[in-house]
């Protein structure tokens, strides 16, 4: 056991002279020790209940023969950081957690884990740490909120940004604004859509670090404790078998994360966080990959934003498994991988059928006979864009319009609500990139305004930043090189006309390359807009959206 380094022997008497100042027994440290990372604050909604859930698994690590003992994670809500400095601090949590879930799983010589996250930057941020320590170790997360009801209708967070926009537009009132904000959030839980935190956690089951339910079991229901109580049993199941991380995160496993998650709809930020998990783990995923994947791949589902059913809906459906089960009936997974439970996927998915198919799509009768998302090239993103095509209205698959050019957010979110964007425009937002942020922020802000203000359909929007997965419509980030590094979106001028094509995978800018050339040779890199701190360290090392935005010593 890597425990006996600070449980057994003599030169570990005064090791253990601290344990006991812990309140432990001898018994107790005659256990296989069981890390409990906690993701549990008391700031964001995801993460309020997870006392409970910890509570749980410590009985089932307990009930099973271990000894749990609890250590936290931070973790950043990015509705509440949405729109200021605080979602430059959001994306580079994700590093954060890992190299400090690192340093205590080395530091104390846990013989096991269990990661228990549930927002956006958590469960990845603990699936790089997973990778990293290569320890026993089970996902269990607080599980999704309940959808809220307005008007008769289901809705979620980002039907709240929406609001906003229309109240903007001048079609909804003040009141109508409060009583969205009073109901689209009813429950505690990672929101109700399929989002970046809900696309992590499924993609858990779908890779095999996490237990069947645990993306989809919403987080007020008694069976999310239970599942809790079940990932700590199993956890000691997998110390015994000496199943690990990267024998379950193998390439096979991350090409079936990719199909589920173009069967599903993943937000377009799991194109950062599958590369960064899978580099942790020793596997190149390029996310090239993600268009070939596509490309055979059914889209099943379209939950919020992309359409009107929410996690709840596709819990009761048969959830994940379900969806991998249609899947399977294409031979679009690979089997054999291995998973937590011990057992093969298709072990795992053999008995879990599709229970409506209004939620999950039948395999033979798909939304689309592609995934979900898209990645895009040509000469305004050399290296890749992203777009979530199952929420991009069909008229603006294909669209030319001139380019209206903001360097910051704000500013475009000032254009848009002052009404200087008109129907045909595409949003040109720059320097947001994961250098030239720092940090790399979310637009739901300027995607909800345009929707909101009834633009959806009509105005395409273009960010070496990125997007929230509660965000819908012709949203295109991660372009690749960014504008910080002198990307072809640097380049881009008032007026200049873009091409989008997502069913080509295409996207550029009509202006000849010796014209590029131009005005590349007259470019200049910006000052760094943060000089100290952890941002400006992080900015140092950071690498591009194409890669994950992993970090990397610059030499």
């Amino acid at each position: 056991m890597r425990s006996d380094a600070v449980t057994k022997g003599m030169q570990q008497a005064p090791h253990r002279s601290l344990f006991h100042a812990l309140g432990l027994t001898e018994e107790e440290m005659s256990r296989p020790l069981v890390g409990i990372v906690s993701s549990y604050n008391e700031i964001v909604p995801g993460h309020m209940n997870l006392d409970k859930i910890v509570e749980a698994v410590k009985l089932g690590v307990s009930m099973a023969g271990g000894t749990p003992i609890v250590f936290p994670a931070i973790a950043v809500c990015d509705g509440i950081a949405m729109g200021h400095i605080g979602m430059k601090y959001s994306l580079v949590t994700r590093d954060l957690i890992a190299d400090s879930t690192e340093a205590m799983a080395m530091a104390h010589q846990f013989d096991a884990l269990v990661m228990v996250p549930n927002c956006d930057k958590n469960v990845p941020g603990l699936l790089m740490a997973a990778a990293r320590v290569n320890i026993p170790t089970v996902f269990v997360s607080g599980g999704p909120m309940l959808a809220g009801h307005v008007k008769g209708q289901k809705r979620s967070l980002s039907s709240m940004f929406e609001a906003v926009g229309s109240y903007a537009a001048g079609t909804m009132t003040e009141e109508g604004v409060k009583e969205f904000e009073d109901h689209v959030c009813p429950t505690c839980g990672s929101c109700s859509g399929m989002y970046t935190a809900n696309s992590m956690n499924c993609l858990t089951e779908a890779l095999g670090m996490g237990l069947r339910g645990n993306g989809t079991i919403p987080a007020v229901y008694s069976e999310r404790i239970k599942l809790a109580k079940k990932a700590g049993m199993q956890v000691m199941e997998m110390l015994k078998k000496n199943i690990r991380p990267r024998d379950i995160m193998t390439k096979d496993a991350f090409m079936n994360a990719l199909t589920v998650d173009m069967a599903l709809g993943c937000s377009t930020n799991s194109m950062l966080h599958l590369p960064a998990i899978a580099h942790e783990a020793g596997v190149e995923l390029n996310v090239d990959l993600a268009n070939e994947v596509s490309a055979r791949t059914p889209n099943l589902c379209h939950l919020a934003p992309a359409g009107p059913t929410y996690m709840e809906d596709l819990n009761e459906a048969g959830g994940v498994y379900a969806v991998m089960n249609e899947l399977s009936k294409k031979e679009l997974l690979h089997l054999s991988c291995l998973t937590v439970t011990g057992k093969t996927v298709g072990e795992n998915i053999a008995s879990c059928v599709n229970k409506d198919p209004k939620v999950i799509r039948p395999v033979e009768n798909p939304y689309s006979t592609t995934g979900g998302i898209a990645i895009l090239k040509g000469n305004l993103a050399p290296d890749s864009g992203v777009v979530k095509r199952s929420a991009v209205a069909e008229e603006m698959l294909v669209h030319e319009g001139p380019a209206r050019v903001f360097d910051c957010e704000e500013d475009a979110i000032d254009a848009i609500k002052g009404g200087r964007i008109v129907a045909g425009d595409v949003v040109v937002i720059r320097y947001e990139g994961p250098k030239g942020g720092p940090g790399m922020r979310e637009m739901l802000n300027p995607t909800s305004a345009i929707a909101g203000m009834g633009l959806g359909s009509s105005v395409a929007l273009i960010t070496d930043g990125r997007f929230s997965g509660a965000s819908r419509g012709a949203s295109i980030g991660h372009v690749s090189p960014e504008a910080a590094v002198g990307g072809p979106i640097a380049l881009i001028e008032e007026g200049d006309r873009i091409r989008i094509n997502i069913p080509e995978n295409r996207l550029d800018v009509d202006i000849s390359e010796e014209e590029m050339e131009k005005r590349r040779a007259k470019w200049q890199p910006r000052a760094p807009k943060v000089t100290t701190g952890y941002l400006a360290r992080y900015a140092s090392m950071v690498t591009s959206g194409n890669r994950g935005a992993i970090l990397e010593i610059q030499r």
